[in-house]
């Protein structure tokens, strides 16, 4: 992005190193190795994705910034387990009955519905509106798969830690809820990109 500040230049720089410092800090001693292997596979893999596309495709500082929320919150429930995240001031403050971190980290899924609406507008890939609810789709669809997944891993290693890895803390209700996170999230995501003034590269005519 020409005219750009040299702070703003660098600045995707600073958060990935941010990003990997805390991500090793977070990786020493986790509560269940096996549990933190199963969560950490999918933000290994959106981090190097984001480092080998950058010189591609350059996203704005702003979907860096809300592509960081999911990493970093779930590399906290990586370590912890989503279940055990020290959370208690959160649930004693409204009353909650369980443990509703996994929710936050959920919503924050929601909020790579920006980058996608980016990336389908300045490359002119789609209209507007179509870009809007191509973002909000694509996450949908991305909740209810990894929610198959969860059931799918939880299923096959059984005992504790398939229960941790799932995370429902026994709410029959669970998935339905994070998917209803992932979708709120979403909804954010694409109004702040309405107002993000971000628009279509100008076609050469």
């Amino acid at each position: 992005m020409k005219n750009e500040s040299a702070l703003s230049r660098w600045f995707p720089h600073a958060l990935a190193a941010a990003f990997a410092v805390f991500w090793t800090i977070m990786a020493v001693n986790p509560v269940m190795r096996d549990v933190w292997w199963a969560e950490n596979i999918p933000i290994m893999a959106a981090f190097l994705v984001l480092v080998g596309t950058y010189r591609l495709f350059r996203f704005s500082n702003l979907a860096y910034v809300l592509m960081a929320c999911w990493l970093v919150l779930h590399t906290i429930g990586g370590h912890y387990t989503f279940a055990n995240v020290p959370f208690d001031f959160i649930t004693d403050l409204f009353g909650f009955e369980r443990n509703h971190f996994d929710r936050v980290g959920h919503y924050s899924i929601g909020f790579y519905a920006f980058p996608i609406a980016e990336l389908l507008t300045r490359k002119n890939l789609a209209s507007p509106v179509v870009a809007y609810l191509f973002g909000l789709f694509a996450i949908m669809a991305l909740a209810a798969g990894y929610e198959i997944i969860e059931w799918w891993y939880a299923v096959t290693a059984g005992g504790e830690a398939g229960i941790e890895f799932l995370g429902s803390q026994g709410d029959i209700w669970d998935a339905q809820s994070d998917m209803l996170c992932d979708t709120l999230g979403a909804v954010t995501a694409l109004v702040l990109f309405f107002f993000s003034g971000i628009k279509p590269k100008k076609r050469l005519v």
